[in-house]
């Protein structure tokens, strides 16, 4: 796909997602600077936010679909990368945020809601901070999005309480969040991990050598999808939790339900889900760096590829030991990354599967839904009001 011409992918109905894809590394980089450029800003918000009470600030990861996954995959690394001192992390969706505040938020806990949001016209996106502004005694607002002109951008403009940090290259055209998913995840973990910046820098810079990689080495990953498969599963530990839902949801959007998906954490997955694998099935595994926990990844590599219940077993790792002995997609020569910037390239990969498998099953990558009763942007969604 990444060496078709336009007009090809254009045929295809593909253009615009293949090179959404492919400029991704570019952007990490572009990120990077606009946290470097945003960094006095940022540092004075959070401050601002410490001060409104004692004790560790509530910091909130809330977004939809995609932009929930967000929170889901930086927050577990930034609870051991972060200054826990100082933060509590936690992803809470705004579908849950809007629909039942109660049950999610506490109006004592000083808070700062991040809200992740392409385009920032979900209903739910501005729900969420209006809920929450009634709801939470002391809060504060910080907006990273992909839109200028979107509602969410447009309207905290002039809030006091609020920072909005613009990612507009992020801003996908096509169906599915990819670039944005990947510098909405990326901004916020920059922004909370203690690293130093030179180091964060580096890692960045190595994550972007890395998702180079994954598109010249798409032949690769194509062979994965040479067989007669209909069910793809992918599996993580700790922030590959929300990589693997994420991933798993490329696929189910892309190929518009054609090809059904599991998802779960890999010791999660054998009470139950596991019922899902057979032999039409593709397994993915992404391999967590923690030499502690890539323990677990590889118990269950083992154990289904043992078990032979599966078409494929693949995982996707870094040459680290122990690794997979199996079918694999292996970045060698490199350092370990950590895995909330390791994240980047292991999604650049599903997201790659996911293209190519939206193109096997003749669906068009770019509008996946033929009816148009799924859309880029939600619609339909009634937001009643409410009373704290």
């Amino acid at each position: 796909m990444f060496e078709k011409d336009i007009e090809s992918l254009k045929a295809l109905g593909a253009d615009i997602t293949t090179g959404e894809i492919k400029q991704q590394p570019e952007l990490w980089l572009d990120t990077l600077n606009i946290y470097k450029d945003n960094k006095d800003a940022i540092d004075a918000l959070l401050a601002d936010a410490r001060a409104m009470g004692e004790g560790r600030l509530s910091v909130i990861f809330t977004g939809a679909g995609t932009s929930d996954y967000v929170g889901d995959t930086c927050a577990p690394y930034l609870r051991h990368a972060g200054d826990t001192n100082l933060y509590d992390f936690k992803p809470i969706a705004t579908t849950d945020i809007v629909s039942a505040p109660r049950d999610f938020l506490r109006a004592e806990d000083p808070t700062l809601l991040v809200s992740f949001a392409r385009s920032g016209n979900s209903p739910e996106s501005l729900a969420a901070v209006e809920v929450a502004r009634k709801f939470v005694k002391n809060i504060k607002f910080l907006n990273i999005t992909c839109a200028p002109e979107g509602k969410l951008a447009v309207q905290s403009a002039d809030d006091p309480d609020a920072l909005t940090l613009l990612i507009p290259r992020a801003n996908d055209k096509g169906f599915a969040m990819t670039g944005s998913y990947s510098c909405m995840t990326l901004l916020s973990t920059l922004i909370f991990d203690s690293a130093d910046l030179a180091t964060k820098e580096a890692w960045v810079k190595q994550a972007a050598e890395m998702g180079e990689e994954v598109v010249a080495r798409e032949e690769e990953i194509s062979s994965m999808l040479a067989g007669d498969f209909n069910r793809v599963t992918y599996l993580g530990s700790g922030s590959f939790v929300g990589l693997a839902q994420e991933s798993q949801l490329k696929i189910l959007e892309l190929a518009h339900g054609l090809v059904a998906t599991s998802w779960d954490s890999c010791m999660g997955y054998r009470h139950g889900p596991k019922s899902f694998v057979d032999d039409k099935t593709l397994v993915f595994v992404f391999m967590n760096n923690d030499e502690y926990t890539r323990q677990y990844d590889l118990d269950i590599l083992n154990e289904i590829n043992g078990d032979e219940i599966a078409q494929k077993t693949v995982a996707i790792q870094q040459d680290l030991t122990p690794a997979f002995e199996g079918e694999s997609f292996t970045f060698a020569g490199r350092e370990a990354l950590p895995e909330g910037y390791l994240a980047l390239p292991f999604v650049m990969f599903a997201q790659v599967i996911s293209l190519l498998n939206s193109v096997r099953v003749g669906n068009t990558p770019d509008t996946p839904s033929p009816t148009g009763t799924v859309n880029r942007v939600v619609k339909g969604v009634t937001i009643h009001p409410f009373e704290a």
